[in-house]
């Protein structure tokens, strides 16, 4: 079959608030799209339909001719590069790329690119808080949710900017070649999304990718897979617990304060943070270290990290009820995010953490949960698709209960919480099974508390 290169289209894989993004760079370009989804009823097909009529799309089943005869494949980050019509489009020649790898090929101004599998948006917000007591005028996109979501290609529109500042996921990074920013960090490693990975190493490699001609990195310097593996000239910075070396951030102990410290320079007590735990310390140290790595003035960084308080579904206080705090840690997605939590609070409060968690498992192995909950756990309290998988990971003296939904959960946690306990939503799952998003799942939780009181 000969196909006639000049008719040849871009055709955009999957639509939701990415590939609408996407539909919209190409019109303001003038260039012809397509757009096909696997799904009949995709999130944005009616905006699709009100604001651009004349683009085609194709939903359900995919046509490989389609894939095997467009220009170039603009991926969603919801689909796996791996679906056998996207690999046969590789083999045919088809240019296969994703909406970041546009983005970074399209904007001049400096990139700072934040990855990790845990607290990325956390660390991201802060950043975000530090360039605005700068004054500087940035992009804030990416992976984000909430009010600061937008995807990277509508940045554009906004006309120019000092800087931009991407949260980042391995799917994105998957069609990203050279991302080339100022500064790009892998701020932490857990093992996630193994339902779409062959395995941990290939997770890794995809986070990686954020590497790719980078002129800095920030590395914590506790967790080997925040390393680059290749060399390539970059300056590089560093965060950890522990003292700081050069261009490092740490954290300085004078009696009984500890201080979040530049090598040597005390710049706040860790007691003047809003947000707590060990892993919170670990992303003020992240964001600082970011702004230091931009040349942030001290000052403006100082005032941001001590008026932060924490983004919403990341251990928010919801109500104290008889004693009993409530915390809605939805976004906790995965196995080390819950854990996290988990330390973090236990180290916060006069009790016991009462566990409200499962969903959709994603192939993860819970194991690394069972000495957290030990500590200090109380009860767990089990719901959605693959509670009884996550159950079997426990000891068989865990105090154990299943909940029908978020509503029977957040009673059944009352019923064996005593002053001073803590319940903790924080599921280590996804949430597609019960919730349109994690933000469904934590304002469902947030209703079923106010129901309690």
């Amino acid at each position: 079959m000969t196909i006639d290169l000049d008719s040849r289209l871009t055709v955009i894989v999957g639509l939701g608030a990415t590939g609408l993004s996407c539909v919209k760079y190409f019109a303001q370009a003038g260039e012809k799209v397509k757009v096909v989804d696997s799904r009949d009823e995709p999130p944005g097909l009616a905006a699709l339909k009100e604001l651009y009529p004349d683009v085609e799309y194709e939903l359900g089943d995919f046509n490989l001719q389609t894939f095997i005869t467009a220009k170039q494949l603009v991926v969603s980050p919801g689909l796996s590069i791996r679906c056998p019509e996207i690999e046969a489009a590789k083999k045919a020649g088809v240019v296969i790329t994703g909406d970041i790898d546009i983005f970074s090929k399209q904007v001049a101004a400096p990139i700072i690119a934040v990855t990790g599998s845990n607290g990325k948006s956390t660390v991201v917000a802060m950043l975000a808080e530090i360039l605005g007591k700068a004054g500087k005028n940035f992009g804030l996109g990416g992976n984000l949710d909430g009010d600061n979501f937008k995807p990277a290609l509508d940045l554009i529109a906004e006309g120019e900017k000092d800087l931009y500042l991407l949260e980042l996921s391995s799917f994105q990074l998957e069609t990203t070649e050279n991302l080339g920013a100022r500064v790009a960090t892998i701020l932490n490693f857990s093992a996630d999304h193994m339902d779409r990975y062959e395995g941990i190493d290939d997770y890794h490699r995809a986070k990686q990718r954020i590497f790719n001609g980078c002129k800095q990195v920030v590395i914590n310097r506790d967790v080997k897979e925040s390393y680059p593996l290749e060399k390539n000239g970059a300056a590089v910075w560093d965060f950890g617990f522990g003292r700081a070396g050069v261009n490092g951030m740490g954290l300085l102990e004078e009696g009984e304060d500890k201080y979040i410290a530049y090598q040597l320079e005390k710049i706040v007590s860790v007691n003047e943070l809003k947000v707590f735990g060990q892993h919170n310390i670990l992303n003020v140290l992240a964001a600082v270290a970011l702004a230091m790595a931009i040349d942030i003035n001290m000052n403006a960084i100082k005032a941001a990290i001590t008026e932060f308080s924490g983004l919403p579904h990341r251990c928010q206080w919801v109500a104290n009820i008889e004693g009993v705090d409530f915390y809605n840690d939805s976004k906790g997605t995965n196995v080390g995010a819950t854990v996290a939590a988990v330390e973090g609070l236990g180290e916060h409060i006069p009790g016991h953490i009462v566990l409200i968690a499962g969903g959709i498992a994603k192939g993860a192995n819970f194991s690394a949960l069972v000495p957290a909950m030990n500590k200090w756990g109380k009860v767990l309290i089990l719901i959605g698709q693959d509670a009884a998988e996550m159950a079997s990971y426990f000891d068989k003296e865990t105090q154990t209960y299943f909940a029908s939904d978020m509503q029977d959960a957040a009673r059944v946690a009352l019923q064996h919480s005593t002053a001073g306990d803590a319940v903790l939503l924080s599921p280590a799952c996804a949430s597609f099974d019960m919730f349109e998003n994690f933000q469904h799942r934590g304002f469902a939780f947030m209703k079923s508390v106010e129901t309690l009181q």
